[in-house]
């Protein structure tokens, strides 16, 4: 029996880390998962460790990889593809291996201070600039002010830059240089320093209308380019697994590494909204929507939301997305669970709100980490309003899963486009009220697909793209099923009602960080 292709997905999230073998037909094969430790170290501070990080993927790489060799050899891997939490900033030494600090996280806010000394340095015209260039706002959510941040703090990382012993990476740069031989590879082949345009669109650092580094924006930064990896489109052979350097199984050796994609870009592609119009919403560790534009990269200089590449096809010109983050939305129900102990699992948070009919008068603005899309406000800080001794926990509950959907409603109507209906996917996505109370409250309906792994289907159909797997993008649009659809069921009078509460409670939380 002839062996059977797969293509092999590393999604390496917020919380955990995971390997999907999917078919030629989409279908996943086999999932392994690890959460790694999230780090506090002082509010509004959120660290990981990478080299946690890297032997968690090594583990579940390896034991999709093993369970699928055992299967009388029927299966053989083509191609891997790489997706990632996005802006996580990492700065490694090439020559050791070793991180000169812990990975700052996207929702890390300790670089506000960098952002207030820059715009209060700057004028209009240049912030404005840098806007256009962009695409971006001037902002601790991406990567730039990270990097300087650790430039700036880690001792004598500034100079080791300079030595060549200090080199910058989002999460699918560590993935790659690790996968591809890391600080040892085999003789005769070289470790794979390289990112892909999605990625790269969201350091602060990316020209998206020449899709290179910007040298005006390095300046700006003071960032050395030494530093930074090299960037390509998101369908391109980066490299070639180098299994015995990177502690894998003999398979993968030589299979090319052809797809990597940010999470969000790649939960679109996986999605198949790859057209100008089709629109998606992740549902996370935050919430992220992204409105396909194609081949449109301007900018709006008033609106909330950010204009980002979306997904570049070798050879081809790249395509353009406008995006919505959320910070905060799946962690809200995590906090729960862990601070507040309020659920043992985060599956249940569903039924504990389903058991009341409404929030009992409660609102929850979760800005944990500031507001981020439309709102855009570092200083804001988590509120719950309209306690009173009736409320209880299972009202909380509900009150959290409806601060997620309102968040969402907020940037759906700031993209400033018709929505006839919203996809969505993601691990909260599975919560059949979550969904329900979206539909409510942004009088559409919202469709969810048959399978929720569209963010590492994504990166698998990008890698198979590159390798071959598959022809072209109307073949994968092919493969895209349908699941569940939420109609709204509320008028529109309870609907504003609903909006209206949270419109009032949502500036309490501002100015208290």
């Amino acid at each position: 029996m002839s062996a059977e292709r797969y293509v092999l997905a590393v999604d390496q999230g917020t919380t955990s880390t995971r390997a999907i073998a999917f078919d030629v037909q989409g279908r996943a094969l086999a999932v392994a998962q690890r959460e790694h430790e999230q780090v506090f170290p002082h509010p509004g501070q959120v660290q990981q460790d990478a080299l946690e990080i890297w032997a968690n993927a090594r583990a579940v790489i390896a034991e999709v990889v093993e369970r699928l060799a055992a299967d009388h050899g029927r299966w053989q891997p083509a191609a891997v593809g790489i997706t990632n939490q996005r802006e996580t900033t990492l700065v490694w030494n090439p020559r050791t291996g070793e991180p000169w600090h812990h990975a700052l996280v996207w929702q890390d806010t300790r670089t506000q201070p960098i952002v207030e000394r820059l715009t209060e340095r700057l004028d209009e015209a240049v912030i404005a600039r840098l806007r256009e260039r962009t695409g971006l706002r001037l902002h601790p959510y991406f990567s730039a002010t990270k990097l300087v941040w650790l430039l700036e703090h880690v001792e004598g990382l500034r100079e080791a830059a300079e030595r060549g012993e200090a080199v910058f990476g989002t999460m699918d740069t560590w993935m790659l240089w690790n996968l591809t031989g890391g600080v040892k590879p085999s003789p005769g082949r070289t470790a794979t320093h390289a990112t892909d345009v999605t990625n790269a669109s969201r350091t602060l650092l990316f020209d998206l209308h020449t899709l290179a580094w910007s040298d005006q924006l390095l300046a700006l930064f003071d960032v050395p380019r030494g530093m930074l990896p090299s960037v390509h489109p998101s369908v391109h052979r980066f490299g070639e697994i180098d299994a015995a350097a990177a502690g894998l199984p003999a398979v993968l050796d030589g299979v090319p590494v052809t797809g990597i994609l940010g999470d969000q870009q790649a939960a679109a592609f996986g999605q198949t909204a790859t057209r100008a119009g089709e629109a998606k919403n992740t549902y996370g560790t935050g919430n992220f929507l992204l409105v396909n534009t194609g081949a449109d990269a301007t900018v709006d200089a008033d609106g909330g939301l950010l204009t980002t590449v979306a997904y570049q096809l070798e050879g081809e010109p790249a395509v353009y997305a406008q995006e919505g983050s959320i910070a905060v939305t799946g962690s809200l129900v995590q906090w729960l669970r862990d601070n507040l102990g309020l659920i043992e699992r985060a599956a249940d948070i569903e039924a504990l709100a389903a058991s009341v009919e409404d929030t009992g008068g409660v609102s929850i603005v979760p800005a944990f980490s500031g507001l981020f899309a439309p709102h855009w406000r570092a200083d804001a800080r988590g509120v719950i309003v309209g306690l009173t001794r009736y409320v209880t926990k299972a009202h909380i509950a509900r009150a959290a899963l409806e601060a997620i959907a309102q968040q969402s409603v907020d940037v759906v109507e700031a993209a400033g486009r018709e929505v006839t209906e919203l996809r969505v996917d993601g691990g909260a996505s599975t919560n059949d009220l979550l969904m329900q109370l979206q539909a409510d409250l942004l009088g559409v309906p919202v469709q969810r697909l048959s399978t929720f792994e569209t963010t590492a289907l994504g990166a698998a159909y990008a890698a198979g793209l590159g390798a071959g797997v598959w022809r072209d993008l109307d073949e994968l649009r092919e493969l895209t099923g349908l699941g569940v659809r939420f109609e709204p069921m509320i008028d529109e009078a309870e609907r504003e009602r609903r909006r209206a509460a949270w419109r009032d409670a949502l500036p309490r939380s501002f100015g208290l960080a």
